[in-house]
């Protein structure tokens, strides 16, 4: 039990963490620009990350040579969902610009099991995952309107 709330826990700490880091990043970019709010958020990300791996002597990255190419571009896309973030809440707000991004989410996430793309496991698209991600598009629809 103890070790399933853990599993609960983190990712409730991560959306509190991504709600709080959008409007802050909001903040910069209303008042500063988006690569200012994205040169801020990484790096101060950085820094940090830098210091850590520094601290326990460059961790695992020697490993990185048996993995492909693709997966090196997580920092770029790092980059666009920050900058992305960051503007978005600037001009729609918390709610909407979440609501969009978690659906989207949803529905390349489906994509993406159902044919096993990117290394995944293959995870069938039914037609209860559909009709969620119908309810989902409804849910979309009236948050947005």
């Amino acid at each position: 039990m103890g070790n399933s709330l853990v599993q609960i826990v983190i990712p409730v700490v991560v959306g509190v963490a991504i709600a709080v880091q959008s409007q802050l990043m909001a903040q910069i970019d209303r008042n500063m620009g988006t690569l200012e709010s994205i040169c801020v958020t990484y790096g101060g990300g950085g820094l940090l990350i830098i210091a850590v791996m520094l601290f326990r002597s460059g961790g695992n990255l020697s490993f990185s040579s048996g993995l492909p190419w693709y997966v090196f571009t997580t920092g770029l896309f790092g980059l666009l969902i920050v900058g992305g973030i960051g503007s978005s809440v600037a001009r729609f707000g918390l709610v909407a610009t979440f609501t969009v991004i978690v659906a989207t989410q949803f529905i390349l996430s489906a994509v993406i099991d159902h044919y096993g793309l990117l290394s995944s496991t293959v995870r069938t698209l039914d037609l209860s995952r559909g009709a969620g991600i119908g309810m989902l598009l409804a849910g979309v629809w009236m948050i947005l309107r």
